[in-house]
């Protein structure tokens, strides 16, 4: 029978795939249908117009007249801009965007920057992205959302700059709205190789912190607190950022949906998003059915990401980029989940293509001595709720061993677990708390790190970390493949901590010949260390 909110029989959601739900529902809201409803499927203000995925072509010429009357009629100088986040471009040393949203439509939205908060003469139009939830769609349903966007190039490697987000009637470089000024520091150069054989330090330390599955509450509010203490260079998300979809299976028949709660997380991760560059990857509860036959329409509304992975139109989480001397990756797990198959195979097979030619090219670097890869879903973990994807530990932990990657993020999972070093299935060495990995001999190191806010899971086993070990000789657990749950009993879980919690990874560079370190954290909503590991690579 057809859900009042969304509009697809529950029978037929279950057997069709999200690119199919989307099909049918645009067949079913036909445009005129929408039209004489009051609902719309573009918006535009101050001349821009966003149309996520593939609804662009048959919508374009749907403009709704009162986006335009209500930039003509709301007074510039009331409605302040909310939400800043900030993202890398393709290289850190040189580009980033800033986003930010505003509640109603205005004119000629732009940003301000510069070298100093008196010096904001640079000044740059910025994008619009309207994004309209129809009728009939959750409990948001007819609601327009406005997200703004402005990508800096040529700025210079290693500096700081200020800047300020405006609008007609509100312009940050006046004296009473200075008080909103952001900055962002740039990336630093890259460790030349000639640096290195002198034996110099080729760049300073730095860290960067992680989590996943983080939503709206009063604890990813106060990881968001103790995050900005860290000083972190760039926070990686994991996936499952704002929970809009709480039920995150891909299904257009999620009667829970609200794209209000993306109003609340960024408003919520703005004291850390203004100034640290905030670079998620889409987990299951980021794919909105609603927007795009992909599920990402919403998505890329909200974010501006680099723009250099392998398939931009169905897979617009996956990118990478280059921070010093540590190469990040990150991937779309959603592409290879047997668990949670709405977009099972969509990238067809070009993502796991991609991923080697990135973890190759970023190997025969001189530059590179890190590789650090983050997505969703666990390939290593003994959670009651979700434990390990089959998918992930198919097609991409082989190729992790043979890279030697340095580091594997995931969320999905929300709790706080690190596996031993393990290659080929099994643990090639065990990794207490305090000691160290050496990858380019021994194996890969898994954490998930997914107790960034949402409702907490559980261990069959008990929980072990800092200060409280509880070395056990094996856990039982499950894997997700193809054919469903597969039980397993594994030997490969270190640590578990069940609270909430992030990851802190400082990266200490070194000469050549020498060992650079990654020196990985668990870190407690309380502030408390739950786990420490290190990572050492010999420099070539």
């Amino acid at each position: 029978m057809d859900t009042p909110r969304m509009g697809v029989p529950e029978q037929l959601a279950e057997r069709m795939s999200m690119a199919e739900q989307h099909e049918y529902l645009r067949a079913k809201f036909s445009r005129r249908t929408m039209i004489r409803s009051g609902a719309v499927t573009v918006g535009a203000v101050a001349g821009g117009a966003f149309v996520p995925g593939a609804a662009q072509a048959a919508t374009r010429t749907s403009v709704p007249t009162r986006t335009y009357s209500q930039a003509a009629n709301v007074d510039g100088a009331l409605v302040a801009p909310f939400g800043r986040h900030l993202a890398w471009g393709n290289d850190p040393r040189t580009e980033i965007t800033v986003s930010w949203q505003v509640p109603v439509a205005v004119k000629k939205p732009f940003i301000r920057v510069g070298a100093h908060p008196w010096d904001l003469s640079r000044k740059i139009e910025a994008e619009v992205r309207t994004l309209y939830t129809p009728a009939g769609v959750g409990a948001s349903g007819d609601h327009t959302q406005y997200y703004l966007h402005a990508k800096l190039t040529h700025l210079r490697p290693g500096r700081t700059y200020y800047y300020g987000v405006g609008h007609a009637g509100f312009d940050p470089a006046e004296a009473h709205l200075l008080g909103t000024l952001g900055t962002f520091t740039t990336a630093p150069d890259l460790p030349h190789s000639r640096l290195r054989s002198s034996g110099g330090t080729p760049m300073k330390p730095f860290t960067f912190t992680a989590f996943g599955d983080e939503g709206v509450s009063y604890h990813a509010l106060a990881n968001n607190s103790l995050l900005l203490g860290q000083n972190p260079a760039f926070h990686l998300h994991a996936g499952d950022i704002a929970y809009g979809d709480p039920t995150g299976q891909g299904k257009t028949s999620d009667t829970g949906f609200d794209s209000r709660v993306w109003d609340q997380f960024l408003a919520q991760t703005e004291s850390v998003a203004k100034s640290v560059p905030w670079m998620p990857a889409y987990g299951n509860h980021d794919m909105e059915a609603w927007y795009s036959p992909n599920g990402y329409g919403g998505e890329e509304a909200r974010w501006n990401l680099p723009d250099n992975g392998p398939d931009r139109k169905n897979l617009p989480g996956v990118y990478s980029f280059v921070y010093g001397n540590t190469a990040v990756i990150s991937l779309d797990a959603n592409d290879i989940s047997f668990e949670i198959p709405a977009n099972l195979g969509i990238s067809g097979g070009t993502q796991t293509k991609w991923l080697e030619a990135q973890l190759k090219r970023f190997r025969a670097s001189k530059d590179v001595d890190f590789v650090v890869v983050f997505f969703h879903h666990c390939a290593y973990c003994t959670s009651t709720a979700h434990a390990s994807e089959g998918g992930v530990r198919q097609e991409w932990v082989p190729l992790f061993e043979k890279y030697t990657v340095d580091l594997v993020i995931n969320g999905h999972n929300h709790q706080y677990e690190r596996t031993d070093v393990i290659k080929g299935g099994a643990v090639t060495k065990k990794l207490p708390i305090g000691g160290t990995s050496y990858p380019e001999t021994e194996g890969v190191v898994y954490v998930t790190a997914g107790a960034a806010g949402r409702s907490l899971y559980a261990f069959t086993a008990p929980l072990s970390y800092e200060g409280h070990e509880n070395e056990v000789e094996s856990v039982a657990s499950f894997i997700n493949t193809k054919e469903g749950k597969v039980d397993e009993t594994v030997t490969w879980s270190r640590v578990r901590y069940l609270d909430y919690s992030f990851l802190r990874v400082d990266v200490t560079p070194a000469a050549r010949g020498r060992l650079a370190t990654l020196t990985v954290r668990g870190i407690a909503e309380t502030g408390e260390e739950v786990d420490r590991f290190t990572v050492a690579r010999r420099v070539r």
